[in-house]
C-alpha cells in the first residue's frame, strides 16, 4: 500500500474516532439502531447470528444481543485466538468477561466446550464493528485485521450489517483488495445499502 493511502486511512480513522467520542446520547441512539437491526428482514430469516460485543465508544450492542437470545436464535460472538477470531455460541451475557484489548469475550474456561464452537460458514447474518464507513458499504476497522480475515471466509449469501453513528460516515473509505463491503450500514438516521466493490483498489496499479 502506498504512503498516501496509509496517511488517508490514518486521518479518517482519527477523525471518526474523535467524532464517535464526542457523539452525545450514545445509549439512546444505540437502542434506536439496534431496533432497526432487529426489524431487518435478513435478521428475521437468520437462524445463526454473529455480533460483536461493544467496547468503549462503539454502537452499544447489548440490547441487540439480549433480544437475539430472547428470541431463541443461535448467537455467536468472536474472541481472539492468536492472530485470528474464533466464534463461540453464547447462552447468556453472563458468560462474557474482559478479554483481549479489554473487549468482552467468552470466559476462557468455556472456550474449550466443543458444543459451543461454531464455524463461520454456519452464520447467516453478521453484525460487524468498524471505525468509519462510506455509503457504498466500505469499512475501515482499527487496523489489526482480525475482522478482515474472518469476513474473507463468510458464505456468499451471508448478510453483513454494520451499526454506526451517522458521524462515522465519510464520503469515501480507501479500499484495499482484501476488504469486504457491508451489505447494509444502519445508523440512527437511515439504512445505507452497500454497492458492489469497485474494481479500482489500493493496490497502486
Amino acid at each position: 500500500m502506498n504512503t498516501d493511502w496509509q496517511r488517508r486511512k490514518r486521518e479518517i480513522r482519527a477523525r471518526a474516532e474523535a467524532n464517535r467520542l464526542k457523539q452525545p446520547d450514545k445509549d439512546t441512539l444505540s437502542r434506536l439502531i439496534c431496533r432497526k437491526l432487529i426489524a431487518l428482514d435478513e435478521y428475521t430469516r437468520a437462524r445463526v447470528v454473529m455480533s460483536y460485543v461493544d467496547f468503549r465508544d462503539e454502537v452499544r450492542t447489548h440490547h441487540f444481543l439480549t433480544v437475539v437470545l430472547e428470541q431463541g436464535k443461535q448467537l455467536a460472538v468472536p474472541y481472539c485466538a492468536a492472530d485470528r477470531l474464533e466464534l463461540f455460541l453464547l447462552d447468556s451475557l453472563d458468560e462474557l468477561a474482559a478479554g483481549t484489548f479489554g473487549i468482552p469475550e467468552p470466559k476462557t474456561k468455556l472456550r474449550g466446550l466443543a458444543e459451543r464452537r461454531v464455524e463461520i460458514g454456519r452464520v447467516d447474518l453478521i453484525v460487524v464493528p468498524g471505525v468509519a464507513f462510506d455509503t457504498r458499504g466500505g469499512r475501515l476497522g482499527h487496523g489489526r485485521g482480525y475482522f478482515d480475515k474472518l469476513l474473507g471466509l463468510v458464505r456468499s449469501n451471508t448478510t453483513l450489517v454494520a451499526p454506526a453513528f451517522e458521524c462515522q460516515l465519510f464520503p469515501e473509505i480507501p479500499i484495499e483488495p482484501h476488504d469486504v463491503f457491508m451489505n447494509k450500514i444502519v445508523t440512527e438516521k437511515t439504512i445505507y445499502h452497500g454497492t458492489p466493490k469497485p474494481e479500482s483498489t489500493a493496490s497502486g496499479s
